[in-house]
């Protein structure tokens, strides 16, 4: 669930192999209804259908560290368990949008607005702890008390929402619990989702250790039986006090495996339901295709020898020089072995099927803007101006037949209300236009020395580069043993070198500051009339760097000659537009370096050049994201229902902290401004549903000019179930329903899925 309180957007989400879990790709808003663009593939099934009693195993990435959904490292595998263990007030439907959860709320609703907000929840009378005790304003005001961030004694990953709350008190009886706000907060759904037991929350000890390895009380449909860190198994049963639609299952174990475990895990059966790689995925699609043939495998170890390739190795393994032989003879009964072993287990994977949806997370790229020449918005601007992300996005996910559309906002993603394209505001593809960029931010062609292979971007030897040749863009295959290093893209490649015409004139790009600025406002500001209003800056005169004329805009490609082609290597001062491109070099990266070579290869065309630096995965994001070393990088950020409240710390304007150093929150990008804090906070204290919307939107589009972090794809959710299990897979938006989870009865089919609305 990606509406966890806590968690929402505490880490961003590296995207090992094709983009690791779920997605939804994005299309331009709908007045008429946003829908998804991809459909859940949960195989539903009525619970009538659904066979009461056994066992799911059910794969996670580890054994999370904490239980407490809101301490810093929890992870997926935290919220599996609290999802189905803990009362989750309210929960998200297929299209993100949050739903009072009946099984704990008869209602919930603001009922004054003035002097202060007030929200009341009145609670289901059955609901109950595994103690006994009725859930109620105890639970709630021990919750708020530690989570608001007032006593530091608590070590919680953040605050936001409850920081705003003035008090939390029973209502007219034990059933209602009455929560006053300080001040408005219109995203109070996102509040008490997990909720805690009192004894959780109630003293800074329990909070910060026990709630840790055990959840000794619960109020899910499942409790917690039991934690084998050594086993790698978490085991969840039936609730016995669970009052709701009693869980179809007796047992849910949540099994480790790691991802690049998961083929031998399912082959083996040890999981029914598994999160898998793309090449999982098509593997076991194969496996589903080839049942019942007959003959060899056309795939998999051997396939791709051709017949004269077989004769060579024939005559090399019979011939008379001793050496050769003996290497051949070796090499012919591995690939034996192998073919063997892989045959077996396509016939062990064809116990399973792919489901497969868009999960509700999306890949950016992320331009850090701390210093270097990123630190230029008009190169920022440049490169995101370059991008091609509609063939970024069709090279993940065209391949798995899902929707290939860019997505058009940071905030929200389509089939959600508050989804709009706000890509406007920057403006789209445009190879001239960028040139015209990089031209006005002094950028001039063949002015710079050559740079030195396996430089870094500092032009010193890189480190992890002593000894290695730089490749091209065809050198980004996986190596064995390849765990860094890094290479010049277009260097060696085999390239013609053949370059496009002269670099545009600086004054043809001089009025595109001002031009995006007065753009965004418009994006941002238009009503449902067509009309617009006036934009700040354009009131204001535009931010810096502004210069040129209103209506001023670089010529067209077919106005320059040669530009269809590549524009020649950029130099600035003696020093060549060089960016480093960092990329995790893991199993299971495969598709995240085949999206960066795109990038690469369309940012050859306006003179950049990319020096991509492969670094073990293990340390992808903390060592060089988060701490800010890369001039470019891909990573992901999970959905939101509630974007005012999580947007901000994604974007909000770094700020000195007290030590010297910059407190950037969760900004890897380092890029804000005052206006989009601004925004944020208007929106997640307006009770108007229309006029939030509409600060949103107008946030959206400040970001995208800005240009710190450029929105590709959403990330596939490809899912392998055993075809029994029902009511589980690619979830899409929608929170895991744990106790509709099960197997079909005999002979049962589940139920036929509508595509055209994701429902």
């Amino acid at each position: 669930m990606f509406h966890d309180g806590a968690r929402r957007r505490s880490v961003a989400l590296l995207t090992t192999g094709v983009l690791a879990l779920p997605a939804v790709a994005a299309c331009g808003a709908s007045q008429e209804g946003n829908v998804p663009a991809a459909a859940q593939d949960l195989a539903p099934t009525p619970r009538d259908l659904v066979a009461n009693g056994s066992t799911l195993t059910w794969a996670i990435d580890a054994v999370p560290g904490t239980l407490n959904a809101y301490q810093a490292d929890a992870d997926t595998g935290t919220t599996r368990v609290t999802g189905a263990v803990l009362p989750a007030l309210f929960t998200l439907d297929d299209k993100g949008r949050p739903q009072a959860n009946p099984d704990y709320l008869e209602s919930a609703e603001v009922v004054e607005r003035e002097p202060r907000q007030v929200v009341v929840y009145r609670l289901n009378q059955k609901a109950v702890w595994s103690d006994g005790r009725e859930i109620g304003a105890p639970d709630f005001a021990a919750q708020w008390r530690a989570l608001r961030g007032k006593d530091p004694a608590y070590w919680t990953a953040r605050n936001a929402g409850y920081d705003r709350i003035a008090k939390v008190e029973r209502g007219k009886d034990d059933l209602e619990v009455r929560v006053t706000f300080d001040k408005p907060y219109a995203e109070w759904r996102s509040l008490f989702t997990p909720l805690y037991p009192k004894d959780v929350m109630g003293t800074p000890d329990s909070f910060n250790d026990s709630a840790r390895t055990t959840l000794k009380n619960t109020a899910g449909p499942f409790s917690l039986k039991k934690v084998d860190r050594k086993s790698g198994d978490i085991t969840l049963v039936r609730n016995p006090r669970w009052w709701g639609d009693q869980p179809k299952l007796d047992q849910l174990v949540f099994r480790k495996v790691a991802p690049k475990n998961r083929t031998k895990a399912l082959t083996a059966g040890r999981v029914d339901l598994a999160q898998v790689a793309p090449g999982e995925a098509e593997r076991i699609s194969l496996a589903r295709r080839d049942k019942g043939a007959k003959g060899p495998l056309a795939h998999g170890p051997g396939a791709g020898r051709t017949p004269a390739d077989a004769l060579m190795s024939w005559a090399v393994a019979h011939g008379t020089e001793q050496e050769a032989a003996e290497s051949e003879q070796l090499a012919r009964e591995q690939t034996r072995e192998a073919v063997v072993a892989y045959a077996a287990e396509q016939k062990s994977l064809g116990a399973y099927e792919v489901r497969k949806a868009l999960e509700p997370s999306f890949t950016q790229l992320a331009l850090n803007g701390a210093d270097g020449p990123l630190a230029d918005e008009r190169v920022r601007r440049a490169v995101a101006r370059a991008l091609d992300r509609k063939e970024l996005a069709e090279t993940v996910l065209k391949p798995l037949g899902l929707p290939a559309q860019p997505v058009g906002s940071h905030l929200a993603l389509a089939g959600q209300d508050a989804y709009e394209d706000a890509s406007d505001a920057l403006g789209s593809q445009d190879t001239a236009e960028a040139r015209a960029l990089l031209a006005e931010a002094g950028w001039k062609p063949g002015q710079g020395a050559a740079r030195p292979k396996n430089a870094g971007a500092s032009g010193e030897p890189a480190e992890g580069a002593e000894g290695e040749e730089a490749v091209g863009n065809s050198g980004n295959e996986d190596r064995p043993g390849d765990d860094g290093g890094e290479y010049i893209v277009g260097e060696d490649d085999g390239k013609s070198g053949a370059r496009g015409g002269p670099m545009l004139p600086g004054a043809v790009a001089a009025g595109q500051g001002a031009a995006l600025w007065r753009q965004a406002d418009v994006v941002a500001r238009q009503d449902g009339d067509g009309k617009t209003e006036q934009g700040a800056h354009a009131q204001q005169g535009g931010p810096p760097g502004a210069y040129a004329p209103k209506g001023t805009a670089a010529p067209k490609e077919s106005e320059s000659p040669g530009a269809e082609g590549a524009a020649g290597p950029l130099a600035k001062d003696g020093l060549a537009l060089t960016l480093r491109f960092v990329v995790p070099s893991g199993a299971g990266s495969e598709q995240l370096r085949a999206v960066a070579d795109k990038i690469a290869e369309q940012l050859e065309k306006i003179g950049v050049t990319t020096a991509m630096k492969k670094v073990p995965s293990s340390g992808y994001f903390t060592d060089h994201v988060a701490s800010g070393q890369y001039d470019m990088a891909l990573y992901s950020w999970p959905g939101t229902a509630y974007p005012a409240t999580d947007g901000r710390p994604i974007h909000a304007k770094p700020v000195p902290a007290a030590d010297g150093s910059l407190n950037v929150a969760q900004n890897y990008t380092r890029v804000g401004t005052d206006r989009i804090d601004q925004l944020f906070d208007q929106a997640v204290g307006e009770l108007d549903d229309g006029a939030r919307k509409k600060l949103i939107k107008e946030a959206d589009a400040r970001i995208w000019a800005v240009a710190g972090a450029i929105p590709l794809y959403q990330r596939p959710e490809l899912v392998a179930a055993r075809p029994s299990v029902a009511n589980a897979g690619a979830f899409g938006f929608a929170t895991p329903r744990y106790q509709d989870i099960g197997f079909l009865k005999k002979g049962a089919k589940p139920g036929k899925q509508d595509r055209r609305s994701g429902s």
